[in-house]
């Protein structure tokens, strides 16, 4: 495990501090946590990126076609 440094505005300490205690985790365990699910969120954008790549429109129209047309649930309308 590594240790970093980090130097944070007053005011986001102040926060992350409220909520790792409203939570009742450390700071550290509020951070780590955090900086995890950023990583999660860019590798899959990055993933899905990828995959688009290679995706093909004719394919896709295919598959939504087969999608039964039906109303909305009340509060899904566009």
């Amino acid at each position: 495990m590594s240790a970093l440094n980090l130097r944070l505005p007053d005011s986001i300490h102040r926060h992350i501090r409220e909520i790792a205690r409203e939570d009742g985790v450390s700071i550290n365990l509020f951070i780590t946590s955090a900086v995890s699910e950023k990583i999660s969120a860019l590798t899959t954008e990055k993933y899905i990126e990828a995959r688009a790549k290679n995706a093909r429109k004719g394919a896709f129209k295919k598959v939504l076609d087969r999608v039964p047309r039906r109303r909305p649930l009340p509060g899904d309308e566009l």
